[in-house]
């Protein structure tokens, strides 16, 4: 690996941080109340279609390759369950 650094990665507006400026830095939890809730974040309302969480098992070799994928695999496995739906069902899901 690489030890340079990548020039499309610096951001001049962020530099990186030396050990100074670590020394100097307050926890969030040190700060104003204020400012806490002003950058808190928080996710807001899930779009429709809203999904239902739920725990299904598979074996370990699928599971692993389907993450192998990247990122997106759940969307991806959610999708062809939809298609498998659509041909194996006699009333149709609804597409999203």
């Amino acid at each position: 690996m690489s030890k340079k650094p990548n020039p499309a990665l610096i951001d001049e507006d962020a530099p990186e941080w030396s050990e100074s400026d670590f020394k100097k830095a307050k926890r969030l939890s040190d700060m104003p109340a204020e400012f806490q809730q002003a950058i808190r974040r928080v996710r807001g309302l899930q779009k429709s279609p809203t999904k239902i969480q739920t725990t299904i098992r598979f074996d370990q070799d699928v599971l692993e390759g389907l993450k192998a994928t990247g990122q997106g695999w759940q969307t991806r496995v959610n999708d062809a369950m939809r298609e498998w739906l659509r041909v194996h069902r006699k009333h149709p899901v609804n597409p999203s």
